[in-house]
């Protein structure tokens, strides 16, 4: 009798598992020679080399549809084992405009027209500019697209950035050690990727540096290859900030500049590096602006309301 390890380094066992290992009793049912055992964060089985073999593929297969589509139930189980290695790749049917399959099955798929035109943008221009009011998606779908592209091995990293200082608030005033004043700034960016990625997944990413969330400040110098960067918030950066992030472009980078025009916090007397670019970059082959309005407003319906009370103030 054979013996086959499988370590499960890259997904948290109970995702694979199932509460009470119900996902494992019916992975055990598919392989009556086999006896198999579950424990920790590994997953021991013996039997026949050929039958070890044969278990083997269609267990991987098991843990990279669970990361390309963020859940696995006992009933998606039994698709996956009788396709085998092809089971990962099987998109659920209707769900070919879906960007992401995020936490808990959640389905996360451009929802408005300008949505769908800023993903299209991407996929034809290495440099898109997503510019809207709070509330239209143009963050969130960015970060979708940029997940998108990691689990699909398109880009080795991603990194998202937005300018640290806003209305006029100052990091040196505020409690704590340097990560403590950033990441009020950056929580957007963490409450996107959390719908996104599983948390013990997210949590790997960013220890690894695979996923890189900073301010704007630390882009300096850097050159940025096999990346999808997202510049967020734009509109409160500088021209010569706005100029520094784009030219950290390298190869086979895509790169995502979002920001809200009616809502600079620069100076009066400064102005806005998002809005200086639409004179200087807008006719040039490879860049596209995407427009998002009150149309595409998917929170709460009185932001739109507001939204609107203050454009006519």
């Amino acid at each position: 009798m054979s013996e086959k390890i499988i370590n499960l380094e890259s997904v948290h066992p109970l995702d694979i598992f199932g509460a009470g290992d119900q996902n494992m009793d019916v992975i055990r049912n598919s392989f009556p020679k086999l006896k198999i055992v579950s424990r920790d964060n590994f997953v021991k089985a013996y039997g026949d080399e050929a039958d070890l073999l044969d278990f083997e593929e269609k267990f991987t297969a098991l843990v990279r549809y669970f990361e390309k589509f963020g859940r696995l139930t006992k009933s998606d189980i039994p698709m996956i084992l009788d396709t085998g290695s092809n089971g990962a790749a099987m998109m659920p049917e209707g769900n070919a405009d879906v960007l992401v399959h995020g936490k808990n099955g959640m389905l996360i798929r451009a929802r408005t027209a300008n949505q769908r035109k800023l993903v299209e943008s991407c996929m034809k221009n290495d440099l898109v500019f997503a510019i809207g009011p709070a509330g239209t998606g143009k963050t969130y779908t960015a970060v979708a697209l940029a997940v998108r592209a990691l689990k699909n091995k398109e880009i080795q990293r991603i990194i998202l950035t937005r300018p640290a200082v806003e209305a006029g608030e100052n990091l040196g005033f505020l409690p704590g050690d340097l990560k403590e004043k950033l990441d009020p700034y950056m929580q957007p960016l963490y409450d996107a990727l959390g719908d996104m990625l599983p948390t013990q997944k997210l949590l790997q990413y960013i220890d690894e540096r695979i996923i890189e969330i900073a301010p704007l400040a630390f882009m300096r110098g850097r050159t940025l290859n096999n990346a999808f960067a997202i510049l967020d918030e734009a509109q409160n950066t500088t021209p010569s900030q706005l100029k520094m992030f784009l030219t950290r472009m390298g190869a086979s980078s895509k790169f995502i500049v979002t920001g809200d025009i009616t809502q600079i916090d620069l100076p009066k007397n400064q102005v806005s590096g998002l809005l200086h670019s639409q004179t200087i970059l807008k006719n040039i082959n490879g860049i596209e602006y995407v427009y998002l309005d009150k149309s595409d407003i998917i929170r709460h319906k009185l932001v739109g309301r507001i939204i609107e009370a203050y454009s006519k103030e």
